[in-house]
């Protein structure tokens, strides 16, 4: 049974970083779900308060993460359709990878620009609106990441210092 909880922790991790990417999936609460799965093998001693801190933490960023957006764009005078123009210029990036990497760069911006070209007719303004949310967008996603990342690591650590405990049968 600890084989299945560590194979579905590592999962969850994995998933987790892929959920600071994607709007769809929570990262960093998928992510301490993997955590929780480790500690909940008959291995790894539980550490409740280290589950409660670290959950905290998750719920936390996935709160910011949908205030750092909307701020960004604010503060820059945007709207909430740039708001939308970057989430869905983030689903184009990843339904239609033209531009590879960057496209997950390039994509949010140009969301963000037609999002805000609905709303506002000057490009001037539209532009800058669209930087903000765009800045938000990446702020957000870079916080999720590297939660994930730390997250991560701590599941790695743990199980690796008490990997000789743990058997496949």
């Amino acid at each position: 049974m600890d084989f299945v909880l560590v194979f579905l922790g590592l999962i969850c991790m994995i998933i987790g970083l892929l959920g600071s990417f994607l709007p769809i999936l929570p990262g960093p609460p998928v992510s301490w779900l993997g955590l929780l799965l480790l500690y909940l093998t008959k291995v790894i001693p539980n550490d409740w308060t280290f589950i409660t801190i670290t959950f905290v933490i998750a719920i936390a960023i996935v709160i910011i993460d949908y205030a750092i957006p909307a701020m960004g764009t604010k503060k820059f005078g945007g709207s909430k359709y740039g708001v939308i123009g970057t989430t869905v210029g983030l689903v184009v990036s990843i339904i239609f990878p033209v531009f590879g990497f960057l496209g997950i760069i390039i994509w949010p911006f140009i969301g963000a620009f037609v999002g805000e070209m609905f709303f506002k007719a000057n490009h001037k303004t539209a532009t800058k609106a669209a930087f903000g949310s765009f800045l938000g967008f990446l702020t957000g996603t870079l916080l999720k990441f590297i939660v994930g990342i730390v997250y991560f690591g701590l599941f790695i650590s743990v199980f690796w210092k008490h990997k000789e405990g743990f058997s496949l049968f």
